[in-house]
């Protein structure tokens, strides 16, 4: 019998080249454009967008019209490209800042995930922007926000309160947006960090499709280096991580990227490539979306390093050698499909995620169980049973 073979979606974050996320201030209709058809001519199908919170409802009472209308003309911009789009609602965190209105800051400083009043105000704009987006026929997804985790400890919050935070706004996107895939969003410290106060199966619990973010930043590129198989299996690792706390439900990974100096721009094609195959053999992958489509011009100020480099392209639009490599196996895929390869062995984890939060780090990048996962993956996909 031949092997199955399908199709994963490939994306990219969409990171606008001039002005990074500042460019909603002043909105650009033809400079969203040039952008998209960088994106469509790699041979991507979505795009995930991020508008910015504050700058759409700057007080609880006050939801911005114009600046709605620049969303949805930045989804008419992917349609005429050919994408699709997925549209974060919480910004939130974005490549290191936060952004926050000022009636959750200095005297009014509440906690996003505990105060009712900031609550109230949220759920009004999750309500009023995913009822605009829906109206568009080529958005697909709405996530609640890019890796709210990050908002925690400046909003403080416990495993009880994070979990019916994003349940009540989750419900709130259902009903506004029913056609459309409602999506939670949290970076691995759930997954690996024994304190974190965001419970990893909210990923495989909450929302319609479970959400992961590689990034080899996070200790496991110090395992072997950057071309190494701890590094380069990370994202069909942590795919695989969740895929074992619901073996029936599809896995975006969301956010995989090349940091530097893990990765240093000589490598980052084979990195790519690599790893990004690594991941498509894995029967869970419902998609790939690269952070992230542009690089951050290096006369903004304030970003960490790694932040600046991470596009598919540059700021005047030239495609890097990860965006090449990806556009080649997305072309390959296109054509053949992805052989889907039986596993060699099932791995049994060494805690239950759902019960033993405490012993998170037993599953972590570098411990004796991921080491083991690693060593078994040299010969093929293997299995992670909870």
């Amino acid at each position: 019998m031949a092997p199955q073979t399908t199709t994963p979606r490939f994306g990219a974050n969409y990171v606008p080249s001039a002005g990074w996320f500042y460019s909603w201030l002043d909105y650009d209709r033809d400079a969203v454009r040039r952008d998209f058809a960088d994106l469509a001519g790699m041979g991507l199908d979505h795009v995930r967008v991020f508008p910015v919170w504050p700058w759409i409802q700057p007080n609880r009472a006050i939801i911005r019209e114009r600046a709605i209308a620049d969303l949805l003309d930045t989804i008419d911009a992917a349609a005429e490209h050919g994408l699709t789009v997925a549209v974060d609602l919480i910004q939130g965190h974005l490549s290191s800042f936060d952004f926050l209105p000022s009636w959750v800051l200095t005297w009014h400083r509440s906690s996003l995930f505990e105060d009712p009043t900031v609550r109230e105000g949220l759920t009004a704009y999750v309500d009023t922007v995913a009822r605009a987006v829906a109206t568009k026929p080529n958005v697909f997804a709405i996530t609640l926000g890019n890796e709210v985790n990050n908002l925690w400890p400046d909003s403080s919050t416990t495993v009880e309160a994070s979990t019916a935070w994003a349940h009540e706004l989750l419900t709130t996107v259902k009903k506004a947006a029913p056609g459309v895939l409602a999506l939670h969003s949290i970076f691995d410290d759930a997954w690996y960090k024994p304190d974190h106060p965001f419970h990893p199966a909210d990923a495989v619990d909450l929302g319609d499709l479970t959400t992961v973010h590689s990034w080899v930043f996070n200790g496991v590129s110090r395992v072997d280096g950057p071309l190494g198989p701890a590094t380069l299996t990370h994202a069909d690792y942590l795919v695989e991580l969740a895929r074992s706390l619901a073996p029936e439900r599809p896995v975006w990974l969301q956010e995989v990227g090349v940091p530097g100096p893990d990765i240093p721009v000589d490598l980052q094609a084979e990195f790519t490539r690599r790893t990004v195959s690594n991941v498509l053999t894995n029967p869970a992958l419902y998609g790939v979306t690269w952070w992230s489509s542009h690089d951050i011009d290096r006369r903004l100020l304030d970003f960490p390093d790694r932040e600046y480099d991470l596009g598919l392209f540059t700021v005047d639009h030239q495609r890097k050698p990860a965006a090449q490599a990806l556009s080649e196996l997305i072309a390959d895929v296109r054509l053949n499909g992805v052989p889907r390869q039986p596993p060699v062995t099932t791995l049994a984890a060494p805690i239950d995620l759902r019960t033993e939060l405490d012993r998170r780090a037993e599953v972590a990048p570098g411990s004796e169980f991921h080491r083991r996962w690693v060593a078994a993956r040299a010969d093929g996909p293997v299995r992670i049973s909870s």
